[in-house]
């Protein structure tokens, strides 16, 4: 373990750290009114509920970076299996909430498969792609985790989880592209994804209301939000007026009044909104910053890496986490549709906080390999 903690990057384990903490806090100020006046629960319901994922997340992260990167190889494959059967079966026997069946209920707990499917598609590709190397000039062989990827994303957009679909979606194409892929098969997969991308785009807005499902339909109506305030447009209105009412240094630590059931759930999808609300904008861009540094870090690390295979997964873990930022806070700014996707290391969330800490996790290993690797 001695060596493990010599070469983890430093800067990007201790900010992770601080983000982590920070987020437990906003979480539980975010939260205890809804729990309390919604829920029925006490207040610090989801505050100790993050504290045991951040717990449990953290021990299956010291386990992951004790392991040899091959065992990941293995692993991937099983876990991808998993997390498809897993997949299917929720289509099957699960229970819908908020209008979309994404959830396993296991009583003081939901599992969402689909987010965890993001990371192991992307580890599964990395090592896929390494293994198969000489043979990238196949089509069957470079196309097949693309088929593999579009497979598991329908089984998530039929959940439906549109946001979730586009983000997993958007990392297998990542991944693809970076890959030393014969740049013929490249382009025509391009050229084929514009035609879909075209084809689809066509029928949504010719059938859009008999092809999408209701409650997105509702989020492609963001423009304005405030001119539909009692209908779909308050969540965002209300985002709006939690951004303005913080100004330059907030109302305080625990004096968001947005969150006093104005935002149906402010721990989660709009929790930005809240922090800026309760400590201001200086706050908000502090945080800004700081994502700023977690994806320079991770990028310098996949940029030192010696195979490709830890360059691909340090890349993939940084658009990863980009995306969820960019589309969370695009979405509670008005600029897209709002799609449920978490803010990450301040968002609620087991699934999501276990996810995003084995993302981490799966750089600092690139990182202690490469340490390690230069020292002999």
């Amino acid at each position: 373990m001695k060596k493990v903690f010599k070469y983890i990057d430093k800067p990007l384990l201790i900010v992770s750290l601080l983000l982590f903490i920070f987020g437990l806090v906003m979480v539980f100020s975010a939260s205890n009114v809804t729990a309390y006046m919604t829920r029925a629960v006490s207040p610090y319901n989801y505050f100790v509920k993050q504290a045991i994922f951040l717990g449990g997340s953290f021990l299956v992260a010291l386990i992951l970076i004790r392991l040899n990167s091959k065992t990941y190889a293995v692993l991937s494959h099983f876990m991808l299996l998993g997390v498809g059967a897993l997949l299917v079966a929720l289509l099957i026997y699960g229970k819908a909430q908020n209008q979309a069946i994404s959830w396993f209920d296991l009583g003081p707990i939901s599992i969402q498969p689909s987010e965890f499917a993001k990371m192991m598609m992307l580890v599964w590709m990395a090592f896929y792609y390494e293994r198969n190397a000489k043979r990238l000039d196949h089509y069957f062989t470079s196309l097949f985790p693309l088929i593999v990827g579009g497979f598991l994303a329908f089984l998530i957009i039929f959940q439906p989880d549109l946001g979730t679909a586009i983000i997993f979606s958007l990392i297998v194409a990542f991944v693809f592209f970076i890959e030393p892929i014969p740049s013929h098969i490249k382009n025509k997969i391009l050229l084929t994804a514009v035609g879909l991308v075209g084809i689809v785009s066509f029928v949504l807005v010719t059938n859009g209301k008999t092809l999408i499902h209701s409650r997105q339909l509702e989020r492609l109506n963001f423009q304005n939000p405030c001119s539909r305030l009692l209908d779909t447009g308050g969540q965002v209105c209300n985002g709006y007026i939690a951004l303005n009412n913080g100004g330059l240094t907030g109302v305080g630590l625990g004096n968001s009044t947005q969150k006093y059931l104005y935002l149906d759930e402010p721990y989660t999808d709009f929790i930005f909104a809240v922090i800026v609300e309760e400590l201001g904008a200086i706050t908000g861009i502090g945080l800004l910053l700081a994502y700023l540094f977690v994806l320079w870090r991770i990028y310098l690390i996949g940029k030192r890496s010696y195979t490709n295979r830890g360059a691909v997964i340090c890349y993939g873990v940084l658009i990863y986490i980009f995306l969820h930022i960019a589309i969370n806070l695009l979405g509670i700014m008005g600029l897209i549709p709002l799609t449920g996707v978490g803010l990450p290391f301040m968002s609620y969330g087991g699934s999501f906080t276990l996810s995003l800490m084995v993302a981490l996790t799966l750089v600092q290993k690139v990182a202690v390999e490469t340490g390690d690797r230069k020292k002999k």
